[in-house]
């Protein structure tokens, strides 16, 4: 692969020589299929009215901006309780583990529900899975504000976590079946601007309720948001899984000419299995990826420890403003600002990036193909910037530096990691096309499970270590763990995308 040398992506240029070549394309189906075969039911080319990617990008965007502002509720609700933590625990007795339990189960919830929601999505669809995961969601949200009793808030908020793990799931499915590969980076970067606003919004909003109002007002009125999300839904969203698209008009064909042979490549590949073999081979297949595939195995692996430290940031963050810098609860939620702006900044930066480096490799390469492995690139200089932000974070908080300090700091590491964490879930859409859910449902198993776990050694590890030590050690880890990802990735991806595909 020739070096990218696009004047709209400078960074790229020395990116790209620092990796080498690659010489294993993925091919794309033939397109003759059809004429082989006039039974065989599949997309009409060039174009399609019904082939989700072929939509009107007025459609494109509208389902984009669903997803995107379904995300952004269920983050927001993930963070919103932290600064009401001591508040909550006094009206319910909770003891400060019960509290801290009570809001790291929804993360712990969210490690499981995709294991089971994004398999589901591609047996039933991504429409019926999205809205029953919706109601399910909002049920258990509006019970969080009525709980009288900590075992109730903690059931309750595990519950809610399920379902709003769908979008976790959903959303990286929802965007392959819509947008091409040339639109990856702008479709992931418009998507990602709302959802990560939660994870900011929420502390400076439940800062602000605990202190004015009750506690409760915290689930209403995200239950209200999510309602109205709920009305828009049932309008807007259309099914974009291609498989089930083909499969109804499949059973179309068949009833209106009364010719049952009729039938797509999906259909043949379950024909003669009992529906109960087919769930269990759907069902099995995130852990199966897990398990048997080292490029999950290793994207997992780096999106979990980033997304750990996210947590521990964001579970740590207004204890530092309010112990270290001594302000005012509500102010301390300000702060998140920063972390929100460095997330979007990567977000947005990233996308554009994504999208210019694809022109330059494929047109680069020697047949003019896209391959998954033109994405990590892009991903090494997220790999280093992230953890100099960590080192600035930690040693101006440390000596408690004016905190325009530690909030570039936070805005540099998150605007790091943000740039890895989209160039690795491009990395994953390409990668598994048919089966994009189930793989990052592998992928969100551990993410999930480091943003539950991480937060809980966060307090000893900064008073034992301090700020300094505590980030710094772990800017460490993130160097030896993450950046050699891109290099395996590039060199080794093709091979190993090719001996793993028996294990579907």
């Amino acid at each position: 692969m020739a070096r990218p040398d696009d004047s709209n992506a400078i960074a790229l240029d020395a990116i790209a020589p620092v990796l080498g070549p690659t010489t294993e394309n993925i091919s794309p189906p033939g397109r003759d299929a059809k004429q082989a075969d006039p039974f065989l039911v599949t997309f009409n080319e060039p174009r399609d009215a019904d082939n989700p990617k072929d939509w009107p990008n007025g459609r494109k965007w509208a389902v984009t901006d669903v997803l995107s502002a379904t995300g952004f509720n269920r983050i927001l609700v993930s963070t919103i309780m932290a600064p009401a933590l001591s508040t909550i625990a006094k009206e319910l007795d909770m003891s400060k583990t019960e509290s801290a339990l009570s809001l790291s189960i929804y993360l712990l919830a969210t490690a499981f529900g995709p294991l089971f929601i994004g398999p589901f999505s591609e047996i039933y669809g991504r429409q019926v899975v999205l809205h029953a995961s919706n109601i399910w969601f909002l049920i258990w949200n509006i019970a969080c504000g009525f709980a009288n009793t900590k075992e109730l808030l903690i059931a309750s908020r595990f519950l809610a976590g399920f379902g709003a793990s769908a979008i976790y799931s959903l959303a990286g499915g929802v965007l392959g079946d819509i947008w091409r590969p040339e639109e990856r980076g702008r479709s992931l970067g418009a998507y990602l601007l709302i959802p990560l606003l939660g994870a900011a919004v929420g502390p400076i909003l439940g800062g602000f309720i605990v202190e004015y109002t009750t506690w409760r007002w915290m689930f209403w009125s995200t239950s209200i948001f999510q309602g109205v999300m709920i009305a828009v839904s049932f309008e807007v969203f259309h099914e974009t899984f291609g498989p089930l698209i083909l499969k109804r008009r499949a059973v179309q064909l068949r009833k209106e000419t009364g010719n049952e042979q009729y039938y797509t490549k999906y259909e043949k590949q379950d024909s003669g299995q009992s529906l109960l073999l087919v769930a269990a081979r759907a069902l099995s297949r995130p852990l199966r990826l897990l398990a048997f595939h080292p490029l999950i195995q290793i994207n997992a692996i780096v999106s979990a420890f980033g997304y750990g430290t996210l947590y521990i940031v964001l579970s740590s963050f207004a204890d530092l403003w309010t112990s270290h810098y001594h302000q005012r609860l509500s102010i301390s939620g300000l702060h998140y600002i920063a972390i929100a702006l460095g997330e979007i900044a990567g977000s947005q930066i990233g996308g554009r990036l994504m999208d210019a480096l694809f022109r330059r490799t494929q047109s680069r390469s020697s047949n003019g193909e896209h391959t998954p492995e033109f994405r990590i690139p892009l991903t090494l200089p997220g790999a280093i910037i992230a953890p100099i932000g960590l080192f600035i974070y930690g040693w101006t908080a440390e000596y408690r530096v004016h905190w325009i300090g530690v909030d570039i700091g936070i805005f540099i590491n998150l605007f790091g990691a943000q740039i890895t964490s989209m160039a690795l879930s491009a990395y994953v859409i390409d990668a598994y096309p048919e089966h994009t859910s189930s793989a990052i449902a592998a992928s969100q198993f551990l993410r999930s499970l480091t943003a539950f776990l991480f937060p809980l050694f966060a307090p000893s590890l900064y008073r034992d270590l301090g700020y300094g030590w505590g980030n710094g050690t772990i800017a460490f880890v993130s160097l030896g763990l993450v950046l050699p990802a891109p290099f395996i990735i590039w060199w080794y991806g093709a091979k190993l995308r090719a001996r793993a595909t028996s294990t579907y």
